[in-house]
């Protein structure tokens, strides 16, 4: 009976939220005659300032289409488009990720955007990231390679900042923008700004303070680990480099205590604590550049600390802009998706709203030799893509439950309880099923 009564619990609210989303399918035509697009999307404040812009610019320029804004939440996102997905209320223009390329093809979510491409001479595939590009084109068996069937709103290379003005002033020299700091290097220099400026007998400046979902993957690489084995089929963490990365990751906290602790974390997070120059070194995405233009310190770029392999690495976020595959107006739905992804009118407006790097080859190397605007290192960014940045594990496979499941048990390891090479143990082989029971679901999805 509890099991049918939750059931009925997320039937209700499914359909909630496929009645929110109604009015988001397929195309209309406005009272005015126009024809009306839907553009489901997601974004802090300031992108959401900077996409209302650009799309008034759109319609102002394409006089026959309106274009109705749908904004969600970032954590409701997902939630929301696989329930307009399940009632078949897609809006006609819409953000996904690049994992979800192989399951929204295959079961038939998304328009094929290659023939429209072909046909506009204004697309200039050679000036856009191929990176980019690749991580939306899907040929029926293997993502990376075939017909394109989303184009990338933005690449978000996830680089480190540094507080300048903290080392200044602590007369600790500055990083090398071109040289990544050792993990011994880096846990000496944090050590020391790791500093009680109060007197009251404990820190209140800190070396850092890393997410371990959105920075371990850095430390791993570094030290020629990994998630998956090439074949993306096989969970490899139960590699000893592996368990010495994760062990580093939770060190920095429980044995070189340059990261705030459970109680430190309660009353301040990491993030609050970057924001007020408590902390040495945060990991900064373009989407925080507006937001950190106004921060009360000099920040700047560099690249993350090296381990075994002696150089840096981490990860190249990104997201789609797709059309639904039963559209009203695929012309004008795909005309909306290359103004946002492929102009320079939209591409410009949204870099000058600091909210992402540009899609535009040419446009990129301009920008990231502009000195005006923060952080200076802007170049980091663009060795990220170019050099050392790699697609998050879990948008290999069909799914990424068995990556999601890697990081709900991590938390004993953080807080020092278990090792990092005995949590490994006893995860890999839940990770594994997971992931051989993703393998399976694809190969049906094929059929």
């Amino acid at each position: 009976m509890i099991k049918k009564k939750g059931f009925a619990i997320t039937m209700v609210v499914l359909l909630l939220m496929v009645a929110a989303l109604a009015g988001c399918s397929g195309g209309s035509s406005s009272s005015d005659g126009s024809k009306e697009l839907t553009f489901m999307f997601r974004g802090g404040t300031d992108e959401q300032k900077a996409y209302k812009e650009v799309i008034k610019k759109f319609e102002e320029e394409h006089p026959g289409v309106k274009v109705k804004m749908v904004v969600t939440a970032a954590d409701q996102y997902a939630t929301k488009l696989r329930a307009a997905i399940t009632g078949n209320n897609l809006p006609d223009i819409f953000y996904f990720a690049p994992g979800d390329v192989k399951a929204y093809v295959n079961s038939g979510v998304l328009k094929n955007l290659t023939p429209y491409i072909e046909k506009n001479k204004d697309i200039k595939l050679d000036n856009i990231w191929k990176y980019g590009v690749d991580l939306y084109r899907y040929d029926g068996k293997m993502a990376g390679q075939g017909d394109i069937y989303g184009m990338p709103k933005d690449l978000g290379p996830f680089a480190l900042g540094y507080n300048k003005t903290m080392f200044e002033k602590a007369g600790v020299p500055l990083p090398d923008k071109d040289k990544p700091y050792t993990w011994d290097e880096f846990i000496k220099v944090s050590q020391e700004l790791t500093k009680d400026t109060n007197g009251d007998g404990k820190p209140d400046q800190y070396g850092t303070g890393f997410n371990v979902q959105w920075a371990l993957q850095a430390f791993v690489w570094s030290n020629g680990a990994d998630w998956l084995d090439e074949s993306k089929t096989k969970v490899t963490i139960d590699d000893p480099k592996f368990a010495e990365a994760l062990q580093y990751f939770a060190d920095m906290q429980n044995k070189y205590k340059i990261t705030p602790g459970i109680e430190q974390s309660q009353t301040l997070d990491t993030y609050q604590r970057w924001m007020k120059g408590e902390m040495a070194f945060f990991p900064v995405g373009p989407w925080d550049m507006s937001t950190f233009e106004k921060l009360p310190f000099e920040y700047d770029l560099l690249p993350f600390p090296a381990g075994s392999t002696g150089k840096s690495a981490t990860w190249i976020g990104s997201l789609g802009i797709g059309v639904s595959s039963k559209t009203k107006y695929p012309d004008e739905a795909v005309e909306l998706v290359n103004y946002l992804t492929t102009s320079k009118e939209g591409m410009k407006q949204l870099v000058d709203a600091k909210v992402q790097i540009p899609n535009l080859l040419d446009m990129a190397d301009e920008w990231s030799k502009d000195t005006k605007t923060k952080p200076n290192n802007k170049q980091e960014f663009i060795d990220i893509v170019n050099d050392y940045g790699r697609s998050l594990p879990g948008n290999y496979t069909y799914n990424a439950e068995w990556y999601d499941i890697f990081f709900t048990d991590i938390q004993p390891v953080l807080d020092g309880k278990i090792t990092a090479a005995d949590y490994l143990k006893q995860e890999q082989p839940k990770m594994q099923k997971l992931l051989d029971k993703a393998v399976e679901q694809e190969k049906k999805s094929q059929k």
